[in-house]
């Protein structure tokens, strides 16, 4: 298996989320763009989700070369970024980041079932692979957060674009994996879906991710307004995924010692928690601290349940289509749809944008109890 390979496509693919998700919000505000603006640019990448990863599995699965899609996906969305560098308007930044969209999303629910299948009978390593995101994720939201205290955020566009060819260029370093065709492949998927009852879990999942959706369109913008430097905005975001590279080491232990069922409802609990504390004490250190290592448990531990319950209720023909799935109803329609209606009521009451998330996370633990008790 080409750990390292596999491993710095994580690096670098998460590399850009960590420049988005904490600085983004803070680039396009510092372009005077307006909250609702804000939340309909970075609902953007999410609500292409609901569609295009499931026409990029398709096609993968049609041309069975899912390291190829990989890496189109991932040129592509260098190129079409780099439009952003000379247009800045409403229609034509919306316009880019679309473009953009249609090619990033072609890249992680692919690899994610490229590297299970280099995985083979050794799944459980998944999390050894992917932890390498984190640390990504880490070195870029605490290295940006010290250099744009000196640099302009006008920079920030540079170090994306910088993320972006490194994942072309390790996915270039890997051998393709060919997809054995079938040819009711689609149909195999729905009908799994729809026969195990599979799609309540990825309902609950949707509340799940709608709940995170201000947090990735303006936590970055809430802290600093209660007076966080960009440094320690850098260094909170990092804790949190520190707390999820604890989780990905120890997941394998925990799938032994408890049921699916059990992390997955303690995980939705926490997120409401997770919330409900952020918005109330936004000026305390030490409760903000905390809240942000119940990330292991919101997003972490959620994640690691997702990924075992798809490599285990799907079959290995199907596995390109759940990843999509995965993808298109939680982070693509509950992110989306939770970051657009932020950027709404984000000008009435910041507060009460997580006080409505902390209700989301909420319902999505009821929902959990009331139907996947005997499921997962």
């Amino acid at each position: 298996m080409p750990y390292w390979r596999l491993s710095s496509v994580y690096f670098f693919y998460f590399a850009v989320v960590g420049a988005l998700s904490p600085y983004w919000g803070l680039y396009l505000q510092h372009l005077n763009f307006e909250p609702h603006e804000i939340g309909a640019f970075i609902a953007v990448p999410m609500v292409t989700k609901l569609l295009v990863p499931n026409i990029w599995s398709w096609l993968s699965d049609r041309i069975g070369k899912r390291m190829l899609v990989v890496r189109l996906g991932s040129l592509g969305a260098c190129v079409a970024f780099c439009g952003i560098f000379y247009w800045n308007d409403y229609a034509s930044l919306m316009f880019y980041i679309v473009l953009y969209s249609i090619f990033w999303n072609a890249v992680l629910p692919q690899f994610e079932t490229i590297t299970l299948s280099y995985l083979g009978d050794e799944a459980y390593r998944y999390s050894k692979v992917r932890l390498w995101g984190s640390v990504g994720f880490i070195c870029t939201v605490v290295t940006l957060g010290l250099l744009l205290e000196v640099l302009s955020i006008d920079w920030l566009p540079v170090f994306i674009l910088a993320f972006l060819s490194g994942i072309f260029i390790f996915a270039c370093t890997l051998p393709p994996l060919s997809v054995v065709e079938h040819a009711n492949g689609p149909g195999n998927f729905i009908g799994s879906l729809l026969r195990n009852r599979s799609y309540l879990f990825f309902i609950i999942l949707f509340f799940l991710q709608f709940s995170h959706g201000v947090y990735y369109s303006f936590y970055s913008i809430y802290l600093e307004e209660h007076g966080y430097p960009k440094w320690m905005i850098g260094v909170l975001w990092a804790l949190g995924v520190v707390s999820e590279i604890v989780v990905f080491i120890y997941i394998p232990r925990l799938f032994k010692r408890f049921s699916v069922f059990h992390l997955f409802s303690v995980s939705l609990f926490a997120t409401a928690i997770r919330w409900l504390v952020i918005g109330t004490f936004p000026s305390n250190l030490v409760v903000i601290t905390l809240a942000q290592g119940l990330h292991a448990l919101s997003f972490g531990v959620a994640h690691a349940v997702a990924i075992q319950f798809i490599k285990s209720t799907f079959s290995e023909s199907e596995q390109g289509q759940a990843q999509a799935f995965y993808a298109a109803s939680s982070f693509g329609g509950g992110a989306a749809l939770g970051a657009y209606f932020s950027g709404w009521v984000w000008s009435m009451s910041p507060v009460l944008c997580f006080y409505i998330s902390a209700l989301s996370a909420l319902l999505a633990w009821l929902l959990s109890l009331t139907f996947l008790r005997r499921k997962i």
